[in-house]
């Protein structure tokens, strides 16, 4: 059984009522596909669901999910910022022209995009080459990397041999794959080995050293210490070189289905 929708919402609301509210951040979003379409006030009626649920009085980072319908939903971000209900207005899945735009449209009341959220990994950089990255870096903007493991098949657990769950939707996706990956794989595990590293870590610190905040789905706390060491790790750019010609050699598409082309 699923869960409830805004369930998580009011599970994590919960859990921070222990906390004083400035020690911490809260981050939700806007689906423009949950709404209904006919009023002028659905982000802020939304907003208020999640901040209800949230029991807060403002969101720290609210993002817009996807880029329905840039021109209607942006404009009703303006008077939630200026009323200090939400404090950042970040992009999810969004290309170039569209945050432009929306910059455009929030830049007639002297706001600004302060965040990207993208798919982008080794084996896929659409975001790198549309230019994204260096208009976030521009323009004081973070990008958030999410898939930057592209669901596992580039941490050096799963193989020809050892492929992913029979079954799972990660397995429909990824498995047939696998065979034009392993040179890539064996390129993050050789390189991560010269530094007491993971091939995990290593992946992760590409998406770093490439300029991107990579969004890292940290379970257990056992996983904290990963995640720093990925922080550490410096890469060469001829091993940056080595791992984005393996990349493009593979000649794999991972683009998820709910993702329109960056390019």
């Amino acid at each position: 059984m699923g869960l409830r929708l805004g369930a998580s919402e009011e599970k994590v609301g919960e859990l921070l009522q222990a906390y004083p509210r400035d020690s911490y951040q809260l981050s939700t979003k806007f689906t423009p596909q949950m709404a209904a379409g006919d009023s002028d006030h659905e982000v802020a009626d939304m907003l208020a669901g999640s901040s209800k649920r949230l029991k807060t009085d403002y969101i720290d980072l609210y993002w817009i999910h996807n880029p329905a319908d840039v021109e209607k939903w942006t404009p009703q971000l303006i008077p939630l910022v200026q009323s200090g209900k939400i404090k950042q207005i970040g992009l999810s899945n969004h290309n170039l022209a569209q945050i432009k735009r929306v910059n455009e449209i929030l830049g007639t009341a002297g706001i600004q995009v302060s965040a990207v959220q993208n798919h982008f990994s080794l084996l896929y950089r659409s975001s790198e080459a549309a230019g994204i990255i260096k208009y976030c870096q521009d323009h004081n903007m973070t990008f958030f990397a999410y898939m930057v493991l592209e669901q596992g098949i580039l941490t050096g657990r799963y193989s020809v041999d050892q492929p992913l769950p029979a079954g799972s939707a990660r397995a429909a996706a990824y498995n047939q794959v696998l065979p034009q990956i392993g040179a890539l794989v064996d390129a993050l595990t050789e390189i991560g080995a010269a530094q007491q590293a993971s091939a995990t870590e290593v992946a992760t610190a590409y998406a770093l050293a490439k300029g991107t905040t990579p969004i890292i789905g940290v379970t257990k706390a056992k996983y904290i210490p990963s995640e720093a060491k990925a922080m550490a790790l410096t890469l060469s750019p001829a091993e940056i070189d080595r791992l984005e010609a393996l990349a493009q050699a593979a000649n794999v598409d991972t683009k998820g289905s709910w993702e329109a082309p960056m390019i």
